[in-house]
């Protein structure tokens, strides 16, 4: 169960049943196999000195904390603490705005970490303790959750996997500002084809084309 406060009316975000004889799958186990190993590597070989340099990187552009830690709805409509680079200026005060092009919240470091992705390496700590995929849908914020689960009839189901650093929307464009409807109902799609058809091989794939984009052009990324 999720609830909205803030300014926003309360809101909540109904947890569907567990199908516990799908969770208990050769698939599901593999795949948590595949995120604890590749997380592990990450953190041990990777985060260990980056999130020391970059840290130092955000301090010295804008005061505030080095990670960013929001709410975001997880496996079955949980709500969990995702991790990120903290990549705008610090506002405690603000109340949700998703990051738009050009937006002037966000410091030249971390426009740089938006574009290359690398402001959602804090996440593999997320996958390591299980709230987390490598891939799968990404965990939208708990305020579009409450706009788009009674609404959007195929939304919630996206849900039915853990979410992911990264997914098979995301690699197709669809990331960034949602700004119509449309634009979700393509996530949406996305996000569901890839619950249908997830395997190793396709985990792989997408992590590839992951990193392409990372060191190339990352469409809608800013």
């Amino acid at each position: 169960m999720l609830s909205l406060n803030s300014q926003y009316q309360t809101l909540y975000v109904y947890a569907e049943e567990r199908n516990r004889r799908s969770d208990f799958t050769y698939r599901y186990f593999g795949k948590r196999a595949f995120d604890i190993c590749l997380s592990f590597l990450v953190i041990v070989c990777i985060l260990i000195w980056m999130i020391p340099l970059i840290g130092l990187l955000i301090k010295l552009g804008s005061p505030g904390p080095i990670l960013f830690i929001q709410k975001r709805t997880g496996y079955r409509g949980t709500s969990f603490n995702c991790l990120k680079f903290r990549t705008m200026t610090h506002n405690p005060a603000d109340s949700f705005k998703q990051a738009k092009r050009n937006d002037e919240r966000i410091t030249p470091i971390g426009r740089f970490l938006r574009k290359t992705n690398l402001d959602e390496m804090p996440q593999f700590i997320n996958v390591l303790i299980g709230d987390m995929s490598i891939v799968g849908p990404r965990p939208h914020a708990i305020q579009h959750s409450a706009q788009f689960w009674n609404t959007m009839p195929e939304y919630r189901k996206r849900y039915r996997v853990k979410p992911g650093i990264t997914g098979l929307a995301q690699i197709n464009g669809y990331r960034g500002e949602i700004d119509h409807v449309m634009k979700m109902r393509h996530r949406v799609r996305y996000d569901r084809f890839y619950n249908r058809k997830k395997s190793i091989l396709f985990d792989l794939w997408i992590c590839w084309l992951t990193v392409k984009a990372m060191v190339g052009e990352n469409k809608n990324a800013w």
